[in-house]
């Protein structure tokens, strides 16, 4: 399990762009965003740094 606080997200649209990337990185990942507390979660055999990278490269820095 990856954890990123996404601190520039937002709203509904920030959460699907960000869904979306991740699902770029891996098809089959398990993806739990909450805005409320601005963190995603990512359930894949990938790695967090290509995810970390295509989540920053959409416009949405993570911590």
């Amino acid at each position: 399990m990856i954890e990123f606080e996404v601190k520039d997200m937002s709203c509904g649209h920030c959460a699907s762009v960000i869904t979306k990337t991740v699902k770029l990185v891996d098809p089959e990942a398990k993806v739990r965003v909450d805005l409320g507390s601005k963190k995603i979660t990512v359930e894949s055999t990938e790695d967090r740094a290509s995810f970390a990278e295509a989540i920053t490269e959409a416009g949405y820095p993570t911590v």
